[in-house]
């Protein structure tokens, strides 16, 4: 594990396939973030620019809707009235950055981390599988994106948010991704963009 960890498992996450409701997830509805043993909060190691927060934003889209800007880091959940609660991402690294229309189609506490063989090949000293946890770099929520493989998820790694490092997946530190998921349900709209809306 140490090994894994010195090459920056966290950063390397995002393409895998999770599996169901297992032990792990009915485990992991009873854990709460901030008892677990050697927890830090996320927003103190978290750059001051990539704190979530209320901001003016103009967009015909919906309340409700999702806006992920990936050139500018940020995800922002429309609120209506001109406004958005804007929260710091981590973006995918180059050739795995994407944009699109997606809906959420499911959500899970604590996912669990199966890489797929594409990723195994890529990285073959990933582990085959990860139970959901404080220590899964899958962080502790996943809103999975249609049926696509990619998912908005937790991090245990705070310090990669506003940088450009997974495989194509949108990582939210832990309490954001909490609250985001707590504000969301499944259906919700989600926008991709490369570029900001003009």
């Amino acid at each position: 594990m140490s090994i894994i960890r010195s090459l920056g498992l966290a950063t390397l996450v995002c393409v895998g396939l999770l599996g169901g409701a297992t032990h792990a997830s009915a485990q992991g509805r009873e854990m709460n973030i901030g008892d677990q043993p050697g927890y830090i909060p996320d927003d103190e190691e978290l750059a001051p620019e990539y704190k979530r927060t209320a901001v003016f934003y103009r967009t015909s889209e919906a309340p409700g809707t999702i806006v992920i800007s990936t050139s500018e880091r940020f995800l922002y959940l429309i609120q209506g009235g001109g406004r958005a609660l804007r929260y710091g991402i981590g973006v995918g690294r180059e050739g795995f950055q994407w944009q699109g229309l997606q809906k959420i189609s499911r959500k899970q506490e604590w996912p669990d981390w199966t890489p797929p063989p594409e990723m195994i090949a890529r990285q073959p000293y990933l582990p085959r599988f990860m139970a959901g946890g404080p220590g899964n770099p899958m962080g502790a929520r996943a809103l999975y994106l249609g049926g696509t493989v990619y998912r908005i998820h937790g991090t245990n790694q705070p310090q990669t948010i506003g940088s450009a490092v997974s495989s194509g997946c949108f990582r939210l530190v832990n309490a954001d991704v909490t609250d985001l998921y707590e504000r969301v349900p499944v259906g919700t709209k989600v926008i991709i963009r490369q570029r900001p809306e003009i």
